[in-house]
């Protein structure tokens, strides 16, 4: 079997996802803005927002560009469904291409 992907995780990452489920934080708070504004940094944006998963990352994005009904989006033929469905959230048609 080829695996799809390898991950490292190491002691570190689990030292820190263990505070996080310890912390009474969850899924937002202070590791969550702290990890906003250190990404802020990196890319060096004004703003950096997380989002729970991909496809709300992905339907955040068609939002902010403005993409609604009517538009058309190109969406790689392979890929996640998740890319064709942000375009659909938004009112978009999306057309497979290769």
């Amino acid at each position: 079997m080829i695996p799809y992907g390898r991950h490292s995780i190491d002691q570190s990452d689990i030292d820190a996802v263990v505070r996080v489920l310890q912390g009474g934080w969850l899924t937002c708070g202070p590791i969550v803005e702290a990890f906003e504004q250190k990404l802020e940094k990196i890319v060096n944006a004004k703003y950096a927002i997380s989002s729970s998963n991909g496809t709300t990352a992905l339907h955040l994005a068609m939002v902010a560009l403005g993409v609604r009904a009517g538009d058309v989006v190109l969406v790689p033929a392979i890929t996640f469904l998740a890319s064709a469905n942000a375009a659909r959230y938004v009112g978009a048609d999306v057309v497979f291409v290769d």
